[in-house]
């Protein structure tokens, strides 16, 4: 069975990238039949917080990329925190010490900062000297026994080369004498990502590692630990990088108007639809055939190949986001959208349900990028007064006296009507624009900036009718009186 594993840190906002990676788990899980595991990789301790951990899972879960095993559903491989792993990886590092695959190093952090500013004077790629790595087993028990502080590190051999194979690349070769001797558990007893990581891929049956490019230049190194406990290697599937949009360098917050655009629950936050950003994520690293842009997870899941990982770098391009989002709203249902949009609204103090939102659906859907934009393109309707500027009132080529005059004829015609549907309205008040010699986007335009209180609106008529007439009349004659005083 095919098992995958996303394993992040909670040391942060949950990314875009890490989204990605998320994604492409569950995707090959799905059309695979196998299991999806979260392992949440808190071994950096300083850095990791709760409130990290609560972000990444609501994240996932807002994202509809629940997992199998892990946190909060547990499985037949918990614990799925690494700090409650420590045991294991304690016995597993034993055993790579005992078998002569690493050393106890016993160098202060004075002597490493030394040899490092010595190599890089000498223009040398730093690394460790292996000094504690010529110590003999005695030796270093001895030290450990007296109680001197250590780290373990991997033996790495210095001579020949190491192969890896990485799914979306091909072969990789590099020369042993150019691999570091990495640390494999901290002086604190706790290992680093590199040991704890293999073990529990190991530990865990994962059969495909799907993670970022960022970690090819230890590649070797992880190879080379699942070689040393004989353990068989995962297919490894490295990603492409995301550049950021101007398509140089790669992404970062420095490249971005706002953090919250990398982040995930900050997309939410800006009314991006959790659809939307899991089909502009997915295509940036890979393709998904005809017609990719608008596909559910089910309709990617069986779309998606690992032949079709692209191994270029992604330019991350918010518009695209913005094409899909619009595209997405578009293609809900309106109890749906509707019911998506009133969050939206109650942060904005406005008190409405879903209920409420609906009439005001086929006015306003074709309009929205975000769920935000309905705030204010459409919170008129909902708010007691409005609130125009004076100089809206009065368009190009007419003056204040004349858009008084005109508002106030509209209103008698407003207040005459039989009903109040927007058909009603429309042929006698198109009449009177004619009969005062306006153009009917000027008297239309008057009307708009009073009755929502902007210049842009949804369809006028339709909007009124909504709004309905006591208070239509009261914004046209609370108009009235901003163009007198």
């Amino acid at each position: 069975m095919t098992r995958v594993r996303f394993a992040p840190s909670p040391t942060g906002h949950f990314h875009i990238g890490g989204a990605r990676t998320a994604l492409y788990n569950v995707l090959y899980a799905k059309q695979t039949g196998g299991k999806f595991i979260l392992r949440i990789e808190d071994t950096d301790t300083k850095r990791s917080t709760p409130e990290a951990l609560e972000e990444l899972k609501e994240a996932l879960r807002w994202l509809g990329l629940q997992w199998d095993e892990g946190p909060d559903v547990g499985g037949p491989h918990a614990p799925y925190h690494q700090t409650a792993r420590k045991e294991i990886y304690a016995r597993h590092a034993q055993h790579l010490l005992e078998t002569d695959h690493a050393y106890r190093c016993f160098c202060s952090a004075e002597r490493l900062a030394q040899v490092r500013e010595a190599q890089q004077k000498a223009k040398q790629t730093p690394r460790y000297d292996g000094l504690c790595r010529a110590l003999t087993r005695a030796e270093s028990d001895a030290r450990a026994a007296a109680g001197e502080p250590f780290v373990l590190r991997f033996k790495t051999p210095k001579e020949g080369s190491t192969t890896v194979r990485d799914y979306v690349r091909g072969d990789i070769t590099v020369e042993n004498s150019a691999l570091d001797d990495f640390i494999l558990v901290k002086s604190n007893g706790l290992p680093v990502y590199h040991l704890a990581a293999m073990v529990d891929d190991h530990e865990m049956g994962i059969t495909h590692v799907f993670r970022g490019q960022e970690w090819l230049g230890t590649f070797p190194l992880h190879a080379l630990i699942l070689r040393a406990f004989g353990w068989p290697e995962p297919v490894w599937v490295h990603l492409s990088v995301f550049l950021n949009p101007s398509g140089k360098g790669k992404l970062s917050k420095r490249n971005l108007k706002s953090e919250q655009e990398v982040f995930v629950l900050g997309l939410r936050e800006a009314g991006y639809l959790p659809e939307a950003i899991n089909s502009w994520a997915a295509l940036m690293g890979a393709s998904f055939g005809a017609e990719e842009e608008l596909l559910s997870l089910e309709e990617m899941a069986k779309r998606f190949s690992l032949e079709r990982l692209n191994p270029s770098a992604a330019r991350v391009n918010f518009e695209k986001l913005d094409d899909f989002n619009g595209k997405w709203i578009r293609q809900l249902a309106a109890e749906d959208l509707a019911a998506r949009l009133q969050p939206f609204f109650t942060k904005a103090g406005l008190a409405v349900t879903p209920a409420a939102l609906l009439p005001i659906i086929p006015l306003i859907r074709e309009r929205l990028v975000t769920l935000d934009d309905a705030v204010e393109f459409a919170g008129f309707f909902f708010r007691v007064e409005v609130t125009p500027k004076r100089e809206d009132l009065t368009p190009k080529g007419l003056t204040p006296v004349q858009s008084l005059n005109a508002l106030r004829r509209a209103r008698e015609i407003i207040e005459a009507a039989p009903d109040f549907a927007h058909a009603t309205l429309e042929t006698p008040l198109r009449a009177l624009a004619e009969e005062l010699q306006l153009k009917t986007g000027q008297l239309f335009g008057i009307l708009r900036v009073a009755v929502t209180g902007q210049p842009i609106s949804p369809p006028l008529f339709e909007s009124m009718e909504i709004i309905g007439r006591a208070t239509v009349l009261a914004r046209l004659a609370a108009a009235e009186t901003l163009l007198i005083t």
